[in-house]
């Protein structure tokens, strides 16, 4: 387990996930493929068909998780091809790996680390309910700033 923990930290899950305009999270299907050592992307379709599985079987509210784009790649030859990718949330990320190879350890840090991600949103979220108005208006002022958009979101439906 050491050696994984020299090779992989959660800044390995940091270093790949992009941020969108509006200051959502989101993670390439590819990039967590090969961070979670999948080599065949057969295989790591499998999972991620699972956990799309899973998050519409616990819930009906669909909010993008999965977002499939095709990502230009240089062959060999030096021409341009198009591969299917995935724009994922981190919700999705989360139950791709609840649902990939347990016998990789790289797959435990990836649930620890998506893990808590997930529950630092959540008490940040219910931190905000608890705001008076006026808190609301001075903590989306300052939210703003940061470009914290899930809080925005939070703040707009408020």
């Amino acid at each position: 387990m050491e050696e994984i923990v020299n090779k992989y930290t959660s800044k390995t899950f940091e270093d790949i996930k992009h941020i969108d305009e509006y200051g959502g999270e989101y993670w390439f299907a590819r990039d967590l493929q090969k961070v979670l050592e999948y080599k065949d992307w057969r295989n790591f379709k499998k999972v991620i068909d699972k956990a799309i599985t899973a998050a519409n079987n616990s819930t009906h509210d669909n909010d993008d998780w999965v977002v499939e784009i095709n990502k230009p790649i240089k062959t060999g030859k030096g021409k341009q091809e198009f591969i299917k990718d995935y724009k994922l949330s981190r919700y999705i990320c989360y139950l791709i790996v609840q649902n990939a190879d347990p016998s990789k350890e790289v797959v435990a840090l990836g649930q620890t680390y998506f893990a808590v991600q997930t529950r630092k949103q959540e008490i940040t979220e219910q931190e905000y309910v608890s705001l008076s108005d006026d808190e609301k208006r001075f903590y989306q002022r300052k939210l703003t700033r940061r470009g914290n958009y899930t809080l925005q979101k939070v703040a707009a439906s408020a």
